[in-house]
């Protein structure tokens, strides 16, 4: 669903392109359009808009009324090889048009036959960096399209910086002498669904295990956030950003993934690494950070060096209390007869993994393209048992890990 869900999404990916624009450097010079790869086209009862750009950029994509229209904005893309007229194809699709708005900056408006809503838009990166944005749109009553334009532009129109989280004194390590905190990342939402299998959407089962486990975990006495409680689009950057407001203890990122080839099968523990274990394991660090791709920006190599450093400094701490986690996570999973992945510890690149000052894991609960696992996944029999895995695994971890940061303060 995009309705309110979509503006959410919007607000969202707006965020996500202020934040990662402040960190990145601009592009030496625009993206170009690739004309001959590009379509603005009638799709089913909707429309299709396809860009081929010589590069990745960040965008937004929202819709006005008064009259219908898709607005887009880029930072930055070159228009300059095609004319509108000669990507325009779509009946319903009455005017097409696109420049600047401000340095750096330029916009594409597609004036619509009728009202219509944002289905999905998405960024695709390709192996040279070429990238693809691809926005769908399907038709809805006028009276809900009222609903989705009611704003007008989006808040932000001038992809102000977003508030930075809260930050207070230093976060210590936990001792026990306090309700552990534990973020839950339900991962995937809003335009990112996720991995899809017919009409199952990773973002969906995540979300959904997420907010039963959260309430097992609170039965216990610990304190949960989630970075989303409903089907919206969380930039990976602000899911971060909110464990760190939320003074976390750990964080642990739910998935539910497929890959094409079929083999994976079981629960699957992440850790970060600087490079993915296997090529299954590289795949899913593609998927994961599909919310990168649509803001459009690689963050790789960009910290300085006293921030290197300083996170560095940070990791040498929090990764062996993660390798901790995880090793709890897979004894108390196979424990409780839990099927796990052959290969029930992995490592990957992945960016919501990234936080240097919180243990971080990433739980696979199963694989969408596996039979087995999609029905373990729909089984609230099973699902209660991971939870309480999941549940033991905490407990267990918290007490080693207070143990020793007691002992490190004598």
């Amino acid at each position: 669903m995009v309705d309110h869900g979509v503006r959410a999404a919007l607000a969202g990916a707006l965020c996500a392109v202020a934040a990662f624009a402040a960190q990145a450097e601009e592009p030496a010079s625009p993206a170009k359009l690739d004309p001959a790869a590009s379509r603005v086209a009638d799709e089913g009862a909707g429309v299709a808009l396809d860009l081929a750009i010589s590069e990745p950029v960040p965008y937004r994509a929202f819709l006005l009324a008064e009259p219908p229209r898709l607005v887009l904005d880029f930072a930055e893309v070159d228009f300059a090889a095609a004319r509108p007229a000669e990507l325009d194809s779509a009946a319903r699709v009455t005017e097409l048009g696109w420049g600047p708005i401000r340095a750096g900056w330029s916009r594409l408006v597609a004036e619509l036959d009728g009202p219509y809503r944002i289905a999905s838009a998405e960024e695709r990166i390709a192996g040279d960096r070429s990238a693809a944005i691809r926005v769908r749109l399907e038709p809805v009553p006028a009276a809900d399209f009222a609903v989705l334009t009611a704003g007008g532009v989006p808040e932000g129109a001038r992809w102000a910086d977003p508030k930075p989280a809260p930050q207070g004194a230093p976060k210590r390590r936990q001792t026990g002498e306090a309700p552990l905190i534990v973020v839950l990342d339900p991962g995937h939402g809003g335009i990112d669904p996720g991995a899809e299998v017919g009409k199952i959407h990773e973002a969906d089962v995540t979300l959904s295990f997420a907010q039963e486990l959260a309430e097992r975990l609170r039965h216990e006495g610990m304190t949960v956030v989630l970075t989303r409680e409903a089907d919206d689009f969380v930039p990976l950057e602000a899911r971060i950003s909110a464990a760190r407001a939320a003074s976390a203890d750990v964080f642990l990122s739910l998935h539910a993934d497929a890959l094409a080839e079929g083999e994976a099968t079981g629960a699957t523990v992440y850790l970060l690494a600087e490079e993915a274990s296997d090529a299954a394991s590289a795949k899913l660090a593609e998927r994961h950070d599909r919310a990168d791709l649509l803001a459009g920006v690689d963050l790789s190599g960009q910290d300085d060096l006293v921030a290197s450093v300083m996170m560095d400094m940070a990791r040498a701490e929090t990764r062996p209390r993660a390798e901790r986690l995880a090793r709890e996570l897979a004894a108390s999973i196979s424990a409780t007869g839990g099927r796990m992945h052959r290969h029930p510890i992995q490592e990957a690149e992945f960016s919501v993994l990234k936080s240097a000052d919180i243990p971080s894991v990433l739980l696979e609960l199963g694989f969408l393209s596996s039979e087995g696992d999609r029905r373990r996944l729909a089984d609230p029999v099973w699902r209660a048992a991971m939870q309480e895995a999941i549940l033991a695994a905490l407990n267990d971890w918290a007490v080693a890990d207070a143990a020793e940061a007691r002992l490190i303060r004598r």
